[in-house]
């Protein structure tokens, strides 16, 4: 019973990575700014992030549907409005879940800032993914069946998903290679909780009219789910506490793999400014608690078209199904890739408020007040890549309080606009970002919403020539 719920969990949960950062990227009054480039230019003295409250973040969405598409009290049946769902959907629409938070996380500059030996930032924190497109011709055979579909080949690789829970500690490293470039870097130790992967499937199920019998049926399947840390929570004897359980695998076990950031800030002006990021470039490997499930087989039948639940068996056709196509369980390790992120920005700075050339007058890199410009992120699915291009306005408010606000086209809205605050009192740091703020009207018909805060100690270099 354990594993069936396991494969409803997630064969038919609903959620696909999507770590677009868009309004923390390049905001660079945030430390956190870092972990979307570690060569941003950011150069305090030093910082530490209030424990598990530096940073939070959460994403929900759909590129397919919304809550209200099936849930609306509207009258019409709930079977109806899935039917509709599904329908409306292709194979490609994603629904998305993703989670972050900071455990510590911290930084502070080699030297002074004549010396210019570089600045390292270090920190651990959880993160928890899961990807999954809709898988529309399973989902049709499942609700429907097949007996309006003759002659139809549904596509069995529509199943595609992964989902993982981890915990990652880095230790990061930029430098000011010149007065006009950064270059940064940062290490990762990937420590894996639980794992669930299913991407490569294959094959179809088809019916038809048979030669000279009512029909001829034919299922070829190659499906394939690797799991890691999850067999033991699923045993029929297991009586603990499964999410206590999860949280000491993320600090003291669980898989182990390896990854790295690289990126930079580079001025072609002092007014402009082009940065670029590569991110989460590693692998972990799962050599423990695992178990990987296969369906894999290939089977004819040619006769009265069977039910295939055991009971309606018609020449032994169930019996022959099962033995054609057997549910396996192997115990082998095995690798996964963590999802590419790039970043790439342009940026142009004016209105300069420093009164002079040689005044900087607000607590800022380049000293202007206000920027607008572009950016692009892609990450790798298993599919298509998923891709984001951002459009901002950033302004120094005052001289501790700056803005940012985005207007972004992504596969899950073309009206997604997101406003990101950042405030320094003393030397605490406060920031709040929100994103898809035209959908706060009526969440429930929402495509997208997230959201970011965090709380820092900043202790800025006195000997930065402000």
């Amino acid at each position: 019973m354990r594993k069936t719920l396991l494969f409803l969990m997630v064969f038919f949960s609903v959620a696909c990575l999507s770590q677009n950062k868009q309004i923390l990227y390049n905001f660079t009054s945030v430390p956190q700014s870092l972990m979307t480039n570690p060569g941003a230019d950011v150069s305090y003295k030093f910082y530490f992030g209030v424990p598990l409250l530096s940073g939070i973040s959460a994403n929900v969405g759909s590129s397919g549907f919304s809550a209200y598409d099936l849930f609306a009290d509207n009258g019409v049946d709930y079977n109806q409005k899935l039917l509709d769902v599904v329908h409306q959907s292709s194979r490609n629409d994603k629904l998305i879940v993703n989670e972050q938070i900071e455990l510590f996380n911290g930084g502070f500059k080699l030297g002074d800032w004549l010396e210019n030996k570089g600045y390292v930032s270090f920190g651990m924190y959880q993160e928890f993914d899961f990807l999954m497109y809709m898988p529309k011709d399973i989902a049709i055979l499942a609700l429907e069946g097949n007996r309006d579909y003759i002659g139809k080949s549904f596509n069995l690789g529509d199943l595609n998903l992964r989902t993982e829970m981890l915990s990652v500690l880095h230790l990061g490293y930029h430098k000011n290679v010149t007065e006009k470039l950064i270059l940064g870097a940062r290490g990762k130790i990937y420590l894996s909780s639980f794992n669930a992967t299913s991407t490569k499937n294959s094959g179809y199920i088809y019916t038809a009219p048979g030669t000279t019998t009512a029909f001829e049926q034919v299922i070829s399947s190659n499906l394939q789910l690797n799991t890691s840390g999850i067999s033991e929570y699923i045993a029929e004897d297991y009586d603990g506490d499964a999410a206590a359980d999860f949280r000491k695998k993320a600090l003291f076990g669980g898989d182990l793999g390896l990854g790295f950031d690289l990126g930079l800030t580079y001025y072609p002006k002092k007014n402009i400014q082009f940065t670029a990021s590569i991110l989460d470039v590693g692998f972990v490997k799962h050599s423990k608690d695992v178990e990987t499930f296969t369906y894999k087989g290939y089977y004819k039948y040619e006769g009265i078209n069977p039910n295939f639940n055991g009971t309606d068996d018609p020449e032994g056709a169930y019996t022959q199904f099962r033995n054609a196509i057997q549910l396996d369980t192997i115990y082998n390790g095995y690798n996964t890739w963590r999802p590419i992120k790039i970043n790439s920005s342009y940026q142009y700075s004016f209105n300069d408020s420093r009164g002079g050339e040689d005044c900087k007058c607000l607590s800022t890199e380049s000293g202007y007040r206000n920027s607008v410009g572009a950016q692009l992120f892609v990450m790798t699915t298993p599919r298509t890549p998923l891709m984001a291009l951002t459009g901002y306005y950033s302004r120094n408010v005052l001289d501790k309080l700056q803005m940012k606000a985005t207007y972004t086209v992504d596969s899950f809205s073309y009206k997604n606009i997101g406003l990101g605050i950042s405030s320094t009192i003393g030397k605490f740091n406060l920031y709040m970002m929100a994103d898809n703020l035209l959908e706060y009207r009526d969440l429930a018909k929402a495509n997208s919403v997230s959201f970011q805060l965090g709380f820092n100690v900043i202790f800025e270099d006195s000997n930065e020539p402000y």
